[in-house]
């Protein structure tokens, strides 16, 4: 007996929304007819990455006011089988960079697809780009001593 609808889970920290974000989330909603997006806390990223650089409920927003997810959640860890039971996923995607890490939900009849984020924009990129940038520009005009630092001659008698 096949059931009435596919459900299909995503999830990501979707730190500074990006087009790489937006068609990660198209293509898991093309696979099924209910997709579930999972938005992990900043309590989670912590434990695996730098600290994002857009706080959780801001996040959050940004994926509940897109069009194609049918509900999102908080995601609150990286081990998915409760998660997956819980609400009877049928198929799970999640970025290329994590390959292998979720191949354990097959076990319980889950598919799992890699979506191919390639070599392009990842928050990780932006974050580097601008920190870059920003290092240029305040080399450029900052030029001025700082005062807190700026030693004072010893004077002598």
């Amino acid at each position: 007996m096949r059931k009435e609808r596919i459900i299909v889970y995503t999830s990501g920290t979707f730190d500074m929304f990006h087009s790489n974000h937006l068609k990660m989330i198209n293509y898991a909603k093309a696979l099924g007819d209910l997709l579930i997006v999972g938005v992990s806390t900043d309590e989670l990223v912590n434990t695996y990455k730098a600290p994002p650089i857009v706080p959780f409920e801001e996040r959050l927003a940004i994926i509940e006011g897109m069009k194609a997810p049918d509900l999102v959640i908080p995601q609150r860890s990286l081990e998915h089988t409760e998660i997956v039971k819980k609400l009877h996923i049928d198929i799970f995607v999640v970025g290329d960079d994590w390959t292998g890490k979720y191949d354990y939900l097959e076990e319980i009849g889950v598919k799992v697809f890699y979506f191919p984020y390639g070599a392009g924009t990842s928050s990780t990129v932006l974050k580097q780009k601008i920190y870059e940038s920003y290092s240029k520009i305040k080399k450029r005009i900052d030029t001025h001593e700082n005062p807190d630092i700026v030693k004072t001659p010893i004077l002598t008698k």
